[in-house]
């Protein structure tokens, strides 16, 4: 979190004030992926002190997001992204379309959760460690993304190959298949449609997710549904940054700078589940119970700008 927060250091993150000197540009448009959240005193607070409407456009997971921007950037969809993320990052840098600086702008550690009651009420032990996903007993009960269109799902593609190196990661995704797993395309229709232990009631027990998510299942009793394998998840750092070519690059500035603020990065735990950058934000007291950072990551430090094409060519090759 210190190395995160030392990026901002020192940067201006006050909200600029003053209505927009070209009265005809009154707009500015963000495009996010669909975790996206903000709160109406929040966009209300923007709008109220920069003098710019907001428009938020939703673009799928990490992913798509990116490959979307890709896509569009001779003619760009918005002024500022929110979402692109370590994994897909290399993507947007190959491809220029940011102009000038990707900022941090929050982190969350991607790690398997699994639904404490559904194992209970079967009285089966739940995983230790995602490596015993391949064993029989843990047979057609987990749901990962898929890491060509998941940010999820390409950080723990990066995990297996840190864990297992270049020439071996594969024989643990062929093992992975060969015990059932379920690929959902991305996070939001894994956690919310088939893992047990949300809101979609589904009939996978074990879920690629977020540490931070068993914080969103705490039930009546006090107690999280859920629980987080913390060991050796991986850290996803998020961006946010003006598009090269936005129509409206004093809004985008103003933007950033709020998304980047002590009043905006308030919410985001509540909000997203996500862990803020700045350093003055309040994190909510119950994560230290049911949402605490990873104990250890790994695959952050591989080059996955350079080496994603090839893991996705051969996890592709997996699950044809």
């Amino acid at each position: 979190m210190k190395k995160l927060v030392s990026l901002l250091a020192g940067a201006s993150l006050l909200l600029a004030s003053c209505a927009p000197a070209d009265q005809a540009a009154t707009k500015v448009t963000l495009v996010a992926h669909d975790s996206f959240a903000i709160s109406d005193e929040s966009i209300a607070e923007f709008q109220e002190a920069s003098g710019f409407e907001l428009e938020i456009i939703r673009a799928g997971d990490a992913g798509s997001l990116t490959n979307r921007l890709v896509l569009t950037k001779d003619s760009p969809i918005a002024d500022v992204v929110f979402g692109i993320d370590n994994t897909f990052r290399g993507i947007a840098d190959e491809n220029g379309i940011i102009e000038g600086e990707l900022f941090p702008v929050d982190y969350a550690d991607v790690c398997f959760n699994y639904d404490r009651l559904w194992f209970e009420k079967r009285g089966m032990t739940p995983p230790a460690s995602w490596r015993d996903l391949t064993k029989p007993s843990y047979n057609s009960l987990t749901v990962v993304t898929n890491p060509l269109s998941s940010s999820p799902g390409l950080a723990f593609l990066a995990a297996t190959v840190a864990a297992f190196g270049e020439q071996s990661f594969e024989q643990y995704w062929k093992e992975l298949r060969d015990n059932g797993v379920m690929v959902a395309a991305g996070w939001e229709e894994a956690y919310f449609i088939y893992f047990s232990g949300s809101s979609g009631n589904g009939d996978y027990p074990i879920v690629l997710s977020y540490s931070s998510s068993p914080a969103a299942e705490i039930r009546e009793n006090g107690k999280s549904q859920t629980a987080a394998l913390l060991e050796e998840c991986f850290r996803q750092i998020e961006f946010v940054g003006t598009l090269a070519g936005a129509s409206n690059p004093e809004g985008a500035k103003a933007l950033v700078e709020f998304l980047l603020s002590e009043s905006f990065q308030n919410t985001m735990p509540g909000l997203m589940y996500v862990y803020p950058v700045n350093e003055k934000a309040v994190i909510p007291a119950e994560w230290s119970e049911f949402g605490p950072a990873a104990n250890s990551t790994m695959g952050e430090d591989l080059s996955i700008a350079t080496h994603r094409e090839k893991w996705q060519t051969k996890w592709s090759a997996i699950f044809e």
